[in-house]
């Protein structure tokens, strides 16, 4: 389980990176640095733990502290990576989900919806229809 994570780890440490481009490294304010957070919440969600229990988890696994530059001993509060996450801006979550689906192989499947039906018109007179019989 320990190389799996340590696998995940440098992944997702890599596709955060080249999601953030130019911003990736610590901010000017100081703290972690940006793509520690994506990375965190990564391992959160593959985990399924809660704030609280990434904090917990993180300080008991010294080799996932050291590559996020999170020091084991005072790891962040659980509302630091809550609420940071909502941080970034839309274009930096695309490039995350984008650089994230290429790591997969594609089947060359695709399927569109391209008959430009307009529903709407149909579900009112449906609803008109079904409100008689009632």
């Amino acid at each position: 389980m320990g190389v799996a994570l340590l696998d995940l780890v440098e992944t997702a440490l890599r596709v955060a990176k080249q999601a953030l481009g130019n911003q990736a490294g610590k901010p000017d304010s100081g703290g972690l640095a940006r793509e520690a957070y994506i990375v965190a919440h990564c391992i959160r969600k593959e985990e399924g733990h809660s704030y609280a229990e990434l904090v917990d988890r993180m300080s008991l696994i010294p080799a996932v502290c050291d590559r996020l530059g999170v020091h084991p001993d005072a790891p962040p509060d659980p509302t630091t990576f809550y609420h940071s996450f909502d941080r970034y801006a839309m274009y930096i979550r695309r490039a995350l989900l984008r650089i994230s689906a290429q790591q997969h192989p594609q089947s060359g499947h695709v399927a569109l919806d391209s008959t430009f039906f307009e529903r709407e018109q149909a579900s009112q007179h449906s609803l008109q229809r079904w409100a008689v019989f009632r």
